[in-house]
């Protein structure tokens, strides 16, 4: 019994935690990518910190992978320090936000 009122309120409660998490491009551009577009939106871009490498093209990627990798910076399990920092100011809206507005197809 106790199984299926878990399952139950597991199910009612998903479409809620989806709905927050919808990202909303047109917040991203007004107000969050400014933090991006310095590496992210300059072709060939290399960076010299911590390590002179090229910097990944964020825009056309899957929302999804963005806001996991966003996550998985804050969290530690992903190691760049910049990138570590930026998404410890970013709320979990914020993420999905850039998400939104980065994950779809460059023009």
């Amino acid at each position: 019994m106790l199984r299926l009122l878990l399952a139950a309120v597991f199910a009612l409660a998903a479409p809620l935690a989806l709905a927050q998490q919808k990202g909303d491009p047109d917040a991203a551009h007004r107000n969050k990518i400014a933090m991006c577009v310095g590496c992210h939106g300059i072709p060939g871009y290399k960076t010299a910190f911590p390590a002179v490498y090229h910097v990944p093209k964020i825009a056309g990627q899957q929302p999804g992978y963005i806001v996991n990798a966003l996550k998985a910076y804050r969290a530690g399990e992903r190691s760049h320090p910049s990138m570590r920092g930026i998404a410890a100011s970013l709320s979990d809206q914020d993420m999905a936000d850039l998400a939104a507005y980065y994950g779809v197809p460059a023009k």
